[in-house]
């Protein structure tokens, strides 16, 4: 296992970002497979996903490299720049989505985990956000698997501790359905993904 001490940080944005988009793609698919997201996935659905984040001139990705291997990464975009899946239990509730900075995917690889990596993401991401004068909520989704799940290990640790730690609180009235395959299943489901938020 690498140190933290070897691990670096980097904020990705522009023309820097778009570079590593193939190495972002990869490490999701690699990440996601495991429970709780068990993500099937394709480099060209990814590809097609990710356009998301090239587009939008304000996203940034807090990446972790291990030399010169990508082995961690966190989005962070405006809420307005997002998909309307995931707009969507916003505009139901009236919130203002352009004081909304959407925090994606946090994702690593197990062996760099337990390191403090997961807070640089999330400082790095906060930074982003407050880096901007008219945003004063930041957000993120988790998906929500029966405690019964098959696939559920027995060693799972919901991150719902460190979150709160983070100063995020869990809004059940926020809840979008994010579709993919499962890597038991045959073909698209949708899954349930409730909102956590900070308050600036």
């Amino acid at each position: 296992m690498s140190s933290g001490l070897e691990i670096r940080t980097e904020r990705l944005q522009g023309q820097r970002l778009i570079n590593e988009i193939d190495s972002l793609a990869r490490l999701r698919i690699q990440v996601f497979k495991d429970f709780p997201y068990l993500y099937e996935g394709s480099f060209d659905y990814e590809k097609e996903y990710l356009k998301v984040y090239q587009k939008s001139e304000r996203c940034a990705v807090i990446a972790a490299f291990d030399g010169d291997k990508m082995v961690g990464a966190a989005t962070a975009l405006p809420l307005l720049d997002e998909n309307d899946y995931v707009q969507k239990p916003f505009k139901k509730l009236n919130m203002p989505l352009e004081k909304i900075f959407y925090f994606g995917e946090s994702i690593l690889l197990p062996q760099y985990r337990g390191q403090g990596i997961g807070n640089k993401f999330f400082d790095g991401r906060d930074s982003v956000a407050r880096s901007y004068p008219d945003y004063n909520i930041t957000c993120f989704c988790a998906v929500q698997r029966p405690a019964d799940h098959p696939l559920r290990p027995n060693d799972f640790k919901p991150l719902d501790e460190f979150w709160l730690k983070r100063g995020y609180k869990k809004n059940t009235q926020l809840e979008a359905a994010f579709s993919w395959q499962d890597i038991d299943q045959k073909s698209e489901t949708e899954k349930p993904m409730v909102f956590w938020l900070k308050e600036w």
